[in-house]
């Protein structure tokens, strides 16, 4: 199941990212997938200063996303990192690693998120292709808009034709990691917020045991 968010940054957000891409020292990609051959793009450098800010942006941003959070469920959330791609840049097919170190904490990745940052408009290519079966969905989001997406799933970027692709990718850690039962409680969670003033009260009072029961037995802490 996928999740797309409309306006997970705000107009400051964007612009402060934008500014910051523009200040920041980037690296090569593959110093985070050396094993990728086909792994061609820039990432923001960790051990620059600015890159702590650019990492509470993208996480502030999370953090008041209903939507977000509803839907992942996040239990630990990687620091997102900034992405660039230059025209002829790619990321050929790959699946995201199931573990991630972050210090001494290991992140298994239930969820993989990619936040566009610029406008779609002012590069050409760089569709995040996912797999889905026998076929592929391409998504191209807005300045601000965010596709979250199950890190099984085959995917890649296709190459850049022209103009810069810019980008924060992170990945979730979920309180329930299959992706079958989370989706059960999400779904639950959007029946309940929808209905849930027009349901009688004895109504209500069953499904949120129903809710609330299942994240108990699904949850992982």
């Amino acid at each position: 199941m996928f999740l797309k968010i409309s306006r997970l940054l705000a107009a400051t957000d964007i612009a402060r990212l934008t500014v910051l891409a523009r200040e920041l020292h980037f690296v090569d990609g593959r110093v985070s997938n050396p094993a990728n051959q086909t792994k061609d793009n820039l990432q923001a450098d960790h051990k620059d200063p600015k890159y702590v800010e650019s990492v509470q942006i993208v996480n502030a941003a999370f953090a008041r996303s209903r939507e977000f959070v509803e839907f992942a469920m996040p239990k630990r959330v990687a620091p997102p990192l900034l992405c660039r791609y230059e025209p002829g840049m790619k990321y050929g097919a790959h699946a995201d690693a199931a573990l991630i170190q972050l210090g001494n904490v290991s992140l298994r990745s239930d969820l993989s998120c990619t936040v566009f940052v610029n406008d779609p408009e002012t590069y050409e290519g760089g569709e995040l292709s996912i797999v889905v079966g026998n076929q592929a969905i391409a998504f191209k989001g807005a300045a601000g808009e965010a596709i979250v997406y199950p890190s099984t799933a085959l995917h890649e970027v296709v190459p850049v034709r022209s103009g810069q692709r810019l980008v924060s990718i992170t990945f979730i850690e979920s309180f329930v990691a299959d992706q079958h039962q989370r989706t059960q409680i999400y779904e639950l969670n959007e029946i309940a917020a929808l209905e849930g003033l027009t349901m009688k009260w004895e109504n209500r009072v069953r499904l949120d045991v129903v809710r609330q029961n299942l994240l108990r037995m699904w949850a992982t802490t």
